[in-house]
């Protein structure tokens, strides 16, 4: 059996609160056997340092080993980006750099909502890439109608970051392609699964190379539009364990057969982060 890695987990959002071991253990039995939990503030990016290690309460020590962590502040909460919170993150990742911290981010610019202003977002958003620089970390990327100045940030860092990934990417060829000259890693996500909104995304992973494919579910949000009535249930709430049904589809597309997707993009997942 192939086994899938879920580079986008929000499980330490409200929507687990109650059911983060029970979550872990569905998308172990659906054949998804690692996630990376996503830190999007320093509170966040703490407790699922702590989740992933096997440190909070109620986690199953036998789950620990497949389970890691990002580590950064989102640009939604940039506008909470001074110098206290970047030292705390620095010092987060001299605590768990070695273990489970897989990544700097989420971070990024986000102009769709500006839930923070323009100008801190970017301060915000390269104080992070010049950390990943200087700690040696990959970093995990958001970009929302942001293109044009978030480009142009990454280039100048990307010579001296071991690798990017571009998270939940659902921008043009053209984007794609300016990407994939930085050698950056695309992540793929539920978002291909609706026809209202991703039918663009479909011929566009036929571009993206095999060897910088990742897959995601952004987990409890994105949920697939064209998963089966039966598996959504009431909440509406995505979860690792769907990841297999975006593996599916993605597979028919890219035309490989699923255990090539899966074992390609957790192979990939496996260099990115080295995990």
């Amino acid at each position: 059996m192939a086994y899938l890695t879920d580079i986008a987990v929000n499980l330490m959002g409200q929507a687990f609160d109650h059911d983060r071991e029970s979550v872990l253990e569905a998308a172990r039995v659906a054949g998804v056997n690692r996630v990376i939990i996503t830190g999007c503030d320093i509170e966040t990016s703490a407790s699922a340092f702590a989740f992933a290690t096997g440190r909070a309460e109620g986690f199953a020590a036998s789950l620990a080993g497949n389970c890691y962590s990002t580590a950064g502040v989102h640009p939604h909460n940039a506008k909470n980006w001074n110098d206290e919170t970047k030292t705390g993150l620095k010092e987060l990742f001299l605590r768990g750099c070695k273990s489970v911290i897989a990544a700097v981010g989420e971070c990024g610019l986000d102009y769709n909502r500006n839930f923070s202003p323009q100008d801190i977002q970017r301060k915000c958003f390269e104080d992070q890439l010049a950390i990943a620089s200087e700690l040696g970390k990959p970093v995990f990327l958001h970009e929302r109608d942001a293109f044009e100045d978030f480009f142009s940030i990454l280039k100048k860092y990307r010579p001296e970051l071991p690798g990017a990934v571009v998270h939940c990417f659902t921008g043009t060829e053209a984007e794609l392609e300016a990407y994939l000259s930085l050698d950056c890693y695309i992540g793929i996500t539920g978002w291909i699964c609706d026809e209202r909104r991703g039918g663009h995304l479909i011929p566009l992973v036929k571009n993206i190379p095999q060897d910088r494919l990742l897959l995601e579910t952004d987990s409890p949000y994105l949920l697939p539009r064209n998963l089966p009535r039966s598996l959504k249930g009431k909440s509406g709430r995505n979860e690792p364990r769907f990841l297999p049904h975006i593996a599916v589809f993605t597979a028919e597309i890219s035309g490989v057969s699923f255990d090539r997707l899966a074992e390609q993009t957790s192979a990939n997942a496996s260099t990115l982060f080295n995990i």
